[in-house]
Parts: C-alpha cells; sequence; structure tokens
C-alpha cells in the first residue's frame, strides 16, 4: 500500500473546511514559455485511479486523467505567467503568482488550500504548503496533471508559431536539442531572458 492520498484532505475536513483546493504549478525549470499553475477542487473520496504525480505518468495516460478531472471536479482553475512578467519578478515569484491566480479563478471559492512545495502564496485562506504534495495529496496530484497538460498544450500551440525550436517535443525544457536551436537561430519572443542558457544568446 502507498501513501493514502486523501490523507491531507481528511484532516481538512475534520477541522471544519469543505471546499479543499490542491495547488501546484507546471513549468519552472524550461527556458521558454509560461509558468503554468492549477487549483482543483474534487469531491470528496471521488476515486480516480491512477491519479498520483504527473511527472510519472504516459502523455496518454495524463490526458485521459486531466479530461476525467475537468468531468468530475467541483472546480478547476488555472493561472498563466508570461515570460516577460518570468523576467521581471524572476521564476519563483511568477510561480507563487500563477498559483494565487489559479485560486482566484476557482468557481466556487475554497475554503481551504494545499499547496506543492514549500512556499505559502498570496491568500487570505488557511493554506498548508506540502513539500513533493504532487505525490501524497490527490487534490495536488489533480492540480499537478491538469497544469502540465495544459502548459503541454500552450507548448504545442507556440510551435507552430515558432517552429525551429521544437517546442512540441521539449515544450521549452533544457534539451540538448533546444540549447542547440538557440544557439543556431537566436532567441525567440517566448524565450526566458533572465535565464542562463537564453541571456548568453541575446
Amino acid at each position: 500500500m502507498g501513501p493514502d492520498l486523501w490523507l491531507f484532505e481528511k484532516k481538512a475536513f475534520q477541522k471544519g473546511f469543505s471546499k479543499i483546493a490542491g495547488i501546484d504549478e507546471a513549468g519552472r525549470g524550461p527556458l521558454a514559455g509560461p509558468v503554468v499553475s492549477a487549483a482543483v477542487i474534487i469531491p470528496i473520496s471521488l476515486q480516480i485511479p491512477g491519479i498520483f504525480d504527473s511527472k510519472k505518468l504516459t502523455p496518454k495516460k495524463r490526458d485521459t486523467l486531466y479530461e476525467e478531472i475537468y468531468d468530475l471536479a467541483v472546480s478547476v482553475g488555472i493561472g498563466i505567467v508570461d515570460p516577460f512578467e518570468i523576467d521581471r519578478i524572476n521564476i519563483l515569484q511568477a510561480a507563487l503568482l500563477s498559483m494565487a491566480m489559479a485560486v482566484e479563478n476557482l468557481a466556487p471559492q475554497p475554503d481551504c488550500l494545499l499547496i506543492d512545495g514549500t512556499f505559502s502564496i498570496s491568500s487570505d485562506l488557511p493554506q498548508e504548503a506540502i513539500p513533493k504534495g504532487d505525490a501524497l495529496s490527490v487534490s495536488i496530484a489533480a492540480a499537478s496533471i491538469v497544469a502540465k497538460v495544459t502548459r503541454d498544450r500552450l507548448m504545442e500551440r507556440y510551435h507552430q508559431d515558432y517552429p525551429l525550436f521544437g517546442f512540441s517535443k521539449h515544450k521549452g525544457y533544457p534539451t540538448k536539442a533546444h540549447k542547440q536551436a538557440i544557439q543556431q537561430f537566436g532567441c525567440c519572443p517566448i524565450h526566458r531572458r533572465s535565464f542562463k542558457g537564453v541571456k548568453e544568446h541575446l
């Protein structure tokens, strides 16, 4: 048996909270594209098999779970912060901002937040930061899948605008092929100009 993925949600329910949102982000590491966060409120004790830790899932399985989460969730909110803002305020602040935006876009609004990582976000709501939360909390796991699929689809769309960089394959992450493309073609408008691996080629 693995960890009880409902443990953090159950604790929050016991404290009297009823609309508990899990929050996670995707895209802190890439050299290009936005950082995307999702906030998800799922009904108590809903079973979605195979939901935990989006990084270990195949893209096809992630897509299937993404559709299931949207169908079954009480509410899903998305927050997106673009590369210009990332360069302006730094990637950590941009990630936290995208998380706060995702929470604001929930309807109904939650009464408690479970956040992947070690940082709290700008919100008056009671919140708990959970390191490696995407493998420990069902709500955060759901948010992790939604954030990753949303960002991947955005990067596939950007591939159509900037086909030289291969965004559909690496999604903006610093792969060997991506670094070679930057060396060869310079930077495009969605590259993060403050990042090592990009700023040298401006």
